[in-house]
């Protein structure tokens, strides 16, 4: 980040302590009902107001509650207000915490901070998407999602439903992702293809990846009895999506596709032709998702989709605090992978699984 802009963000941080409140939401011992008396912990999101988020800050305030500390939950009205985020920090900084969770909008806006969180010995705890980039030693540990593995956990459920349809003809599964450069939805695309090629060939099914260079292996198309075909939009916008999914839908072998996040599953849906026409279903071309918003569980419960994988929010904020006591009391602590859940028609109402979905 160049220096002007660096320099803006710490102006408009100062200009916005002097204003009489800010956008965001806290929750802390009285509203959150956090037992603790003095052991505080400042927990700072890239949001508030996103289902995800109220998620996360349920989960912290649970391991509050259950662990003898009182937390601070704040968030910035979206994830692009980068000095909303900065402020927040400075003040969580300024209160002197027994620790900070933080799920960093931009580590380099926020290396200042962090250098004087580090010169004070308030240990900071990482979740969601962490603090990449953070100096050495700045960041004891992350709560965060093992993507890759979650992106496996698609591929094992799907597999059981198009195990007995490979083998004896050639046929495709498509992979819808957004894009390759974050590295979140990578993995999440690695994953699905890593376990299902791993899972075909423990039956000895010869599988080609092709598509994308990122993810093709040297199996050729026309050696393999089942082709994995990965579609990546040019651009990220809804007409590429549907384009690139539309590609592998309209071909004869393809029995199944999968979705790395909410706009590569709405992107298969969309060139569906939504719920009106249908080339999927349990019976036709299985689909599976990653992420839950509103137009995919709608594609569950009509059986469009089969089923997706959602990351598990309140664990996210749960593990979070946790690190950041067990952090703040000189234990030595280590990076926690929240898991992810799988939810289909049969579960998609129960309390264990709505708490985790959001849009």
């Amino acid at each position: 980040m160049k220096k002007s802009l660096k320099f803006a963000i710490a102006t408009f941080a100062c200009a916005s302590a002097i204003l009489a409140g800010c956008s965001s939401k806290s929750s802390d011992g009285g509203s959150g009902g956090s037992k603790g008396g003095d052991f505080k912990v400042e927990v700072i999101a890239k949001g508030f107001q996103h289902d995800f988020w109220k998620a996360v800050n349920k989960g912290a305030s649970k391991a509050a509650d259950e662990l003898g500390a009182k937390i601070t939950f704040v968030g910035p009205q979206n994830e692009t207000a980068i000095a909303e985020q900065l402020e927040q920090l400075n003040n969580a900084i300024n209160k002197n915490p027994k620790a900070i969770a933080l799920a960093a909008l931009d580590t380099e806006a926020e290396l200042d901070a962090i250098k004087q969180a580090q010169s004070k010995n308030i240990p900071i705890i990482g979740f969601d998407s962490g603090v990449p980039g953070a100096p050495e030693g700045a960041i004891k540990a992350t709560a965060s999602t093992d993507n890759h593995a979650a992106g496996g956990n698609a591929a094992e459920n799907l597999f059981k439903l198009l195990e007995s349809k490979v083998g004896d003809k050639k046929t495709r599964i498509g992979v819808v992702s957004q894009e390759v450069n974050s590295l979140s939805i990578t993995q999440r695309t690695s994953g699905f293809i890593d376990k299902m090629v791993e899972l075909l060939e423990k039956k000895g099914i010869k599988t080609a990846v092709v598509g994308h260079d990122k993810f093709k292996n040297n199996v050729s198309e026309a050696d393999a009895k089942v082709v994995i075909e990965v579609r990546v939009p040019a651009q990220v916008d809804d007409a590429a999506g549907k384009t690139e999914a539309s590609t592998v839908l309209e071909k004869e072998d393809t029995i199944a596709v999968y979705g790395s996040n909410e706009f590569a599953a709405k992107a298969i849906i969309n060139a569906n032709g939504g719920f009106k026409e249908s080339k999927l279903g349990k019976d036709k071309i299985l689909a599976v998702g990653f992420d839950s918003g509103a137009l995919q569980q709608d594609a569950i419960r009509k059986g469009v989709f089969v089923g997706s994988v959602t990351q598990d929010p309140v664990q996210i904020g749960y593990q979070a605090v946790k690190l950041a006591i067990a952090s703040a009391k000189g234990e030595t602590v280590k990076d926690v992978d929240t898991g992810s859940k799988w939810y289909d028609a049969s579960n998609i109402d129960k309390e264990e699984i709505k708490a985790l979905l959001y849009e």
